[in-house]
């Protein structure tokens, strides 16, 4: 049973890799590419299960994180063109340098 259902997951896997590099829109392709990464979770604590092997389920989490910020990082960096938070063109103001310390 497991290993038919970790046989449908790379199915999945395989038709999202059609969608990942032939998507219309680059939103299409980040969408495919986190789903990947879903089916990728699945898959290992599917495996993990098939092979009696508890500890999958430990590194299926971890790889269920990184999935998730590195698609939010993908999609921040497509939105502003940059990951950062501080703005180049404007200085940042020191609080000791304000006005209102007397300086």
């Amino acid at each position: 049973m497991f290993a038919f259902i970790s046989l449908l997951i790379s199915l999945c896997m395989a038709i999202l890799m059609v969608r990942l590099f032939y998507g219309p829109t680059l939103y299409d392709r980040v969408l495919a590419l986190n789903t990947f990464g879903t089916c990728t979770v699945l898959l290992i604590g599917t495996v993990g299960f098939l092979f009696g092997r508890p500890d999958f389920l430990d590194i299926a989490l971890l790889y269920a994180l990184i999935n998730f910020v590195g698609t939010i990082a993908v999609l921040k960096f497509f939105r502003y063109r940059r990951l950062g938070d501080a703005i180049e063109d404007e200085p940042m103001v020191i609080a000791s340098d304000s006005p209102e310390n007397g300086k």
